[in-house]
């Protein structure tokens, strides 16, 4: 396809009008300046003006590049747009100073593409607009600073497919418009091979007009002049100066302009400084290159959030429960977190499998799982795994029917296709749904909303949704909540539900229903029956039987014959051509607190396709049991079979209990935020056992920090718990999957804890905490711990670790929860050898606990009973609560500081290991220190803090205890900054911050910080990172950075150090975006700290990355080269 002659004039007119358009305007352009520069008001007709012609010329200049520019360059005058007296905003933006032309590996220059041209005209003319509103030329600089280019981007190739006609693509997949892209770039291609090359300017330090104007002649008749020669590197820039770069193409998702790029052989300028730009001390780097690496996640730790209706055991075999913001899956077999599933945006609150475990006949022909959860903003969002696949996937968020936070999900299958499901929430509104999904289209899901009930003022709290008998048509729906009374509304498949009638009997919140499948007992017709369980600590089993309605006037003659039988047998209601007899079947009473939950055993399935229902009820309460009850054979009294629980001094009870879809384990969530299972191991009789189970933190874990041998994980958190995870890989059989567990809890605190060092150096293993008091707290392994360690991790002993110097075997907790006082190896024997709760607890301790050494991974009843560690030492200075704690890499120094508004509180405390007396009080900051980091040599403590500022202190250990000199302070950055991060290899280190950018520094001559260069701008803000070495010859490393979004990114850096005796970079620094995480792999809030293992030169194993965040998760990753 070529271009006729009329297309070749288009492209002649337009060159000559962009030609007639800068001689006429160059005047307006000089005079504006002019008033810009001399801080005059502008007139909103000068502003006006100058911005209509300045599109208008953006457009001329596009027009033309569109038509006659095979490379894109333009034909012209946006060379003095770069002057040194241009507008002060192009002074300042860092992008439009990347489109001016760079010299090229062959010595020749780049011109200013046609996007480049249309992005710096548009920014001209957002500069006149804000000035017609009287803005000063300083704050309009600072502004236009600021702008997000994301604007600018989108404004592009919105006109781009105005101009050039871009098909659009319809419903039905065809493509509608003019001819095809592709077909049309190639005849702008082939167009440019007859008329040859762009014209381009190269740009001059500062070209008069005249100069200007023969330039542009030469260009329009004459071939490219030469090139100058190239330019200088950019120096580095000035402490506090920020070198910004644009989001990468990958986060713009643009496709059309990439498509336009790659398919019409521009050479893309702005687009290369889109995707990259040179940061200080020249980076070469391009986001996304230095890859080759991949990551896995080896470990989730997370707690379940501790709400009634949060956890759903799905007939696929996976649990499903919310985890802050996200929902966790894990699989029962293994006992490990498999997935977190990202997308809501505040707590969730309920979750349910479809087709739930009572769809027996669904789940055998069902090619996919879908899962439904809620969350405290009242959005519901549907998930999809395919039948054996483990493949997740996010089908859709439902409209927003609620206002206010999602309580209870209650649903069943009516067809292989389609289910039925309702949402309670706390705005007093029932919504009915239903899901239909076509498994010939792909599995494609589609929900709507059927029908809507306002069910008073008092918010409902429990559904349960069934089938009833003799009607396959026709479904009830139970609903309880703080009225004390269950509701009773039947309906049809249409989602049109009418109310029946009232249960009462309860005298207080109905926390939980659920219907059996019908049951046929004796020569009865088929019945239904539903269990409720309220605080009252109360359960009640109600029973409807059916019968056939014969005539109209059978109401009629129920209410005529009043009598106590009635009241008794309870109300009567009619759904289709049935009348259904509610009765009270049972009372049960035996749990001694709130009952949160009742649930009926999944039925069984029968040859020939018969559901079997189980007369089995399983209960739940916060006197931390759960009940099994069955009906005694011979009476037919309901009874408690089963009982089960815990008997931790921390635990406060059971939010839930749940059945495993076959009825041979069952589940309970708790007040910690903790999981407890029980499986029946017995042959002939029940014999119900603890079972793994994963386990986490239940609120944000603030830090984490790794053991000096890198064999476990230690983690804190505002849940008042401390927590050590290591993989466990003690009986393990050759090919299986090493799974990580949770093997002590060596402190379970009264406060909330907020940051944590370990120890390094010889000796026993010791951490030091601290929490919101003003005391520093240090803790030393004891010997069940170590012995454990080396079971669970089949290790040997180090050779700092002489066990027969450990004197200590345990801990016990005081009744205040503060302090945990040492059990001695020589007074074992006259502790009491059994845990019993018989006595009332003294002022002192709680029962005595009994460490344990474990041969394998102890349950949630052991953790918080019998692997606690003793504490040794408090730590006395702060004035405020703790906010950050770390050791030198020699186990010789610890620093701390606290909360501080002030700078004499915001001192940074430094205590000597082993006396634990301070010998150092460092005063440099006005605010609290929010990181502080020794060098791997142990020679600087860097601390970054709230005020904006980064110090950096020489430290040297003396006989007397430590000397310090503040080496450097400097305002790094424009917000908080949040974390810091030293080079191993040399005194390099990064600083991120909340105004989402990452800095590279240097300690030079141990006296000066020199910025030696700023990476690109993040999409938020930069709280967490971590340095790995990789390679000390040419100073390679990986920098691992997590956001406030709760992604993590990994950059590899390299070069940038200087030789002896030389000033000069000996290599270029280089920096590049190696990998970003999968969202589905990280956090879904801010991401508060991470940690690379530290191992030895032996170990051949792939590096380790480990993180922390708000959303109440510890992960572990593995990253490993491709």
């Amino acid at each position: 396809m070529a271009f006729s002659f009329p297309a070749v004039g288009v492209g002649c007119l337009s060159m000559l009008l962009i030609a007639d358009w800068y001689w006429r305007f160059e005047d307006g352009v000089d005079r504006f300046q002019s008033l810009i520069h001399a801080g005059s008001r502008i007139s909103p007709l000068d502003c006006a003006r100058c911005c209509f012609l300045q599109i208008y010329g953006a457009v001329l200049c596009y027009l033309c590049c569109s038509v006659c520019g095979g490379a894109g360059q333009a034909a012209g005058a946006p060379s003095e747009l770069l002057e040194e007296d241009a507008f002060p905003s192009l002074q300042r933006c860092t992008a439009v100073q990347r489109m001016s032309p760079w010299p090229c590996k062959d010595g020749g220059t780049e011109a200013l593409s046609a996007p480049g041209v249309l992005m710096i005209q548009m920014l001209l003319a957002m500069e006149c607009l804000a000035a017609a509103v009287g803005f000063s030329p300083a704050s309009i600089a600072f502004a236009m600073e600021d702008l997000n280019f994301h604007i600018f981007v989108r404004v592009f190739v919105q006109m781009y497919r105005v101009i050039r006609r871009e098909p659009q693509e319809t419903k039905n997949g065809q493509m509608r418009g003019w001819p095809s892209l592709r077909a049309r770039l190639r005849g702008v291609a082939q167009f440019s091979s007859w008329i040859g090359p762009s014209p381009s300017i190269p740009f001059s330090s500062n070209p008069t007009p005249t100069a200007r104007r023969r330039a542009l002649l030469s260009s329009c008749h004459a071939p490219p002049p030469a090139a100058p020669p190239p330019p200088s590197p950019p120096a580095a820039p000035l402490l506090g100066q920020t070198h910004r770069r644009l989001p990468s193409v990958a986060q713009l998702d643009f496709p059309l302009l990439v498509s336009f790029c790659s398919t019409s052989g521009f050479v893309p300028a702005p687009l290369a400084a889109l995707a990259m730009s040179p940061a200080a001390g020249g980076l070469d780097g391009a986001h996304g290159e230095g890859g080759g690496v991949e990551v896995e996640s080896v470990f989730i730790g997370a707690g379940c959030n501790r709400v009634v209706n949060n956890v759903s055991w799905g007939a696929c075999g996976l649990v499903a429960f919310g985890a802050q913001n996200a929902v966790a899956l894990f699989d029962p077999l293994r006992g490990a977190i498999v997935t977190t599933l990202p997308g809501h945006k505040a707590a969730v609150n309920c979750t349910l499998w479809l087709p739930t475990k009572k769809d027996v006949l669904q789940v055998r022909r069902s090619e996919a799982h879908y899962l439904l959860s809620g969350s405290a903003d009242g959005a519901i969002m549907a998930w999809k795994i395919g039948s054996g696949k483990g493949e997740w996937s996010h089908v859709l968020q439902l409209p927003g029917m609620h206002k206010k936070g999602v309580t209870c999900l209650s649903g069943r299958m009516v067809s292989n296709t389609v289910s039925i499901f309702a949402s309670t929430s706390s705005d007093g509104v029932v919504v009915i749904w239903e899901m239909a999904h076509e498994p010939t289209n792909g599995g494609c899901c589609k929900v709507s909303c059927l029908h809507s009930l306002s069910v008073g003022l008092k918010p409902m709290v429990s559904l349960s949704l069934a089938v009833l008998p003799e009607q396959g048509s026709h479904l009830i729906l139970a609903i309880g909540g703080l009225d004390h009374k269950i509701h009773i509304y039947c309906g049809d498949h249409s989602g049109k539900f009418i109310k029946a009638c009232e249960l009462k009997g309860h005298s207080d919140w109905v926390r939980s229903l659920d219907f059996s499948l019908p049951v046929m007992m004796g020569s009865e017709k088929h019945s239904l029956f539903l269990v409720s369980s309220s605080q009252d600590r109360t359960i009640r089993i109600w029973k409807m039987s059916s019968n056939a309605v014969s005539s109209g006037s059978t109401m009629q003659s129920r209410k005529e014959n009043i009598e106590m039988t009635s009241y008794i047998e309870g109300p009567l209601f009619v759904s289709g051509n049935a009348s259904y007899q509610v009765s009270l079947e049972s009372l049960l009473v035996g749990h001694e607190d709130w009952v949160y939950s009742v649930e009926w055993q999944p039925p069984t399935l029968l040859p020939g396709d018969e559901a079997h229902q189980p007369m089995s009820i399983l209960s739940a309460s916060m006197d931390k049991m759960m009940m099994i009850w069955r009906p005694e054979k011979n009476t037919g009294l309901w009874i408690n079979s089963v009982t089960v629980g815990e008997l931790s001094h921390s635990a406060l009870g059971f939010y839930g209990g749940h059945w495993q879809p076959d009825g041979k384990s069952i589940l309970a969530h708790g007040y910690g935020g903790s999981f407890h299972m029980w499986k029946d191991v017995g042959l002939n009789s029940e014999n119900w056992q603890p079972h793994i189970v994963p386990s986490g933190h239940f609120a944000p874990v603030s830090d984490i920090t790794w053991a000096r041998s890198g064999q476990y994980l230690l983690s804190v958190s505002h849940d008042q718990t401390t927590r050590i995870f290591a993989p466990w890989r003690s009986q393990v059989k050759s090919g299986d999957v090493i799974c990580w567990r949770e093997i002590a809890r060596p402190q379970i605190h009264g406060h909330d804890i907020n940051c944590v060092t370990f120890i390094q150096g010889s000796g026993n293993q010791r951490f030091v905490s601290g929490a919101d008091e003003k005391v520093s707290r240090v803790f030393e392994a004891p010997l069940s711990f170590l012995k454990t360690l080396q079971q669970a991790t089949l290790s040997k002993p180090d050779i700092s670790e002489d066990f027969d110097n450990v004197q200590v075997l345990g801990a016990n907790m005081s009744a205040l929860g503060l302090s945990q006082k040492p059990i001695y190896t020589h007074g074992i024997k006259e502790s009491p050898t059994s845990v019993s709760n018989d006595g009332p607890d003294s002022m002192e301790t709680i029962p005595d606990a009994v460490p344990t050494v474990f041969t394998e991974p102890p349950v949630e009843d052991q953790l918080a009973w019998n692997t606690l560690w003793p504490e040794s030492h408090k730590l006395y200075g702060h004035g405020n609560e703790l906010f950050s704690v770390c050791c030198d890499y020699e186990g010789k120094l610890v620093a701390s500081s606290c909360k501080a508004q002030s700078a004499p509180v915001a001192e940074i405390w430094l205590w000597e290991v082993g006396t634990w007396k301070a010998v150092g009080r460092l005063q440099s900051h006005n605010l609290t220190v929010t990181q502080m980091e020794f060098s791997h040599d142990n020679a600087f403590l860097l601390s970054v803090s709230r005020d904006r500022h980064l110090s950096v202190f020489s430290i040297r250990k003396t006989v007397e205890g430590a000397e310090h000199r503040l080496v450097a302070k400097h305002e790094a950055h424009k917000r908080i900054i949040w974390a810091c991060s030293w080079n191993p290899f040399g005194h390099e280190f990064a600083t991120g911050s909340r105004d989402k950018t990452v800095k590279i520094w240097c300690v030079q001559d141990t006296s000066s910080v020199k910025l030696l260069a700023t990476l690109p701008q993040f999409r938020d803000s930069v709280t967490a990172l971590a340095w790995m070495g990789r390679d000390r010859g040419s100073n390679a490393v990986v920098l691992a950075i997590g956001m406030d979004n709760g992604m993590i990114e990994l950059w590899s850096i390299s070069g940038g150090r200087a030789s002896a005796g030389s000033t000069q970079d000996s290599s270029p620094f280089r920096a590049a975006c190696m990998l970003q995480f999968d969202p589905l792999l990280c956090h879904v809030s801010t991401v508060h700290r991470l940690r690379w293992r530290e191992s030895d030169s032996s170990d051949e194993s792939a590096p380790q990355l480990a993180s922390c965040g708000a959303d109440h998760c510890v992960r572990v990753f593995e990253v490993r080269d491709k």
